[in-house]
């Protein structure tokens, strides 16, 4: 896999060639102190709110302040403030419906789905994007390592970070698909959630995968940059097909059903197919979970942390917050 390769699957590179038959987005590039802000590794404190809160005046009997240290230096903790990115950010969420779907040049951050108070990647302001941004290793690499799977030598390209909002739109995720393209023909199709058996699948296999080969032809074939990539589907209940992301052909991509070797060497590919559908040129493999027994969990589940973790991490919870500072500093006491 080429450093190339990986720059041409960036959103803001695709988008604009197949716009027609994926979903409407907003594209924002991302200003330097935001991917600074993300990339800090102090305490999580979340920024970017919409209606951020009134503070009571100096004096006010309601005025509460927490004492983080008995320390008179200590500075108290303050989110950066970004109002003009926030702004653009609500004026495009505004656009695409109040709802948003966010992710950068290439990932979205499903591995911290678990730490949003809705336990989804839905997004109504740009403090709901921050929160799963920085909890996110997937955005991490992002910003950090997006060419760490490349085997060339040549120089990085230049990159631009942005800011993909997508339109929310309640997917079902039995009805998404991965597709794996080498030298501009589809090897195979996978089942994307393939932890889980849907047994629609199982019974429509030759269907979907007929509609999927019908799409490719149609719509993705000879049209994106490179004849080596990997793009994701979604069949709705109508039967039609909506392109949702591409991929790099390599590592840096779960391969899912198949193995990175089975897609780069062909082998065991053709074993899959039945006589009726090895009599089909270019046909592709379409592979899915077909039992109950076969059921695996989510491979998101190792990026969770504890519920009381994550409520000290995000200030939701006060009074652990308050219990927690009261404890350390009985503990630096007896030390």
């Amino acid at each position: 896999m080429k450093k190339e390769q990986v720059a041409h699957c960036q959103f803001s590179l695709w988008y604009p060639l197949f716009k027609a038959v994926t979903i409407r987005s907003v594209i924002l590039p991302l200003p330097e102190n935001v991917k600074e802000y993300l990339l800090d590794d102090g305490t999580l404190v979340v920024s970017g709110r919409e209606d951020p809160p009134s503070h009571a005046q100096e004096g006010s009997d309601d005025a509460e302040e927490i004492q983080w240290s008995d320390d008179e230096n200590t500075t108290t903790l303050k989110a950066p403030e970004f109002p003009e990115f926030t702004a653009k950010v609500q004026e495009a969420i505004s656009s695409l419906g109040g709802s948003v779907f966010p992710k950068l040049n290439w990932s979205a951050p499903r591995d911290a789905y678990w730490i949003a108070m809705n336990s989804s990647l839905k997004c109504k302001a740009l403090s709901d994007i921050f929160l799963l941004f920085k909890s996110s290793d997937f955005i991490t690499r992002d910003l950090t390592q997006p060419f760490i799977h490349c085997t060339d030598d040549s120089p990085d390209p230049s990159l631009n970070y942005e800011l993909v909002l997508r339109k929310w739109c309640e997917l079902i995720p039995g009805a998404e698909f991965r597709c794996f393209v080498k030298e501009n023909k589809l090897l195979g199709i996978s089942q994307r959630d393939y932890t889980q058996y849907y047994d629609h699948i199982s019974k429509q296999h030759e269907d979907i995968c007929r509609s999927i080969q019908e799409f490719f032809k149609k719509h993705i074939q000879y049209k994106f940059l490179d004849e080596d990539f990997v793009f994701d589907v979604y069949r709705d209940s109508r039967g039609k097909i909506w392109l949702i992301d591409f991929n790099p052909f390599g590592e840096v991509t779960d391969s899912l059903l198949f193995t990175w070797e089975e897609l780069t060497s062909g082998k065991n590919l053709k074993g899959d197919q039945s006589e009726g559908e090895a009599t089909e040129q270019d046909y592709p493999v379409f592979r899915c979970t077909n039992s109950k027994v076969t059921v695996q969990p989510s491979p998101y589940l190792s990026y969770r942390l504890p519920k009381d973790f994550v409520d000290l991490s995000t200030g939701e919870d006060v009074h652990k917050l308050i219990d927690f500072l009261k404890l350390k500093r009985n503990q630096q006491e007896d030390d």
